[in-house]
């Protein structure tokens, strides 16, 4: 994967406020951290019920 610098990181923020406007930025952050929080806690859940659910073994 390529290193990004400063300057790359730069022109990716001033599209991203190019495409989204700076008022919709805190909105969209915003939901992208619920949506990550809820995907976090649902594969929590399901790890946590396969390793109950195994095969037992005789």
């Amino acid at each position: 994967m390529p290193d990004l610098g400063v300057g790359e990181l730069l022109i990716i923020a001033f599209i991203v406020v190019l495409l989204f406007g700076s008022a919709k930025l805190p909105d969209a952050a915003r939901s992208l951290g619920r949506s990550l929080r809820i995907f976090k806690a649902e594969t929590k859940g399901l790890r946590e019920d396969g390793s109950s659910a195994g095969p037992e073994l005789p």
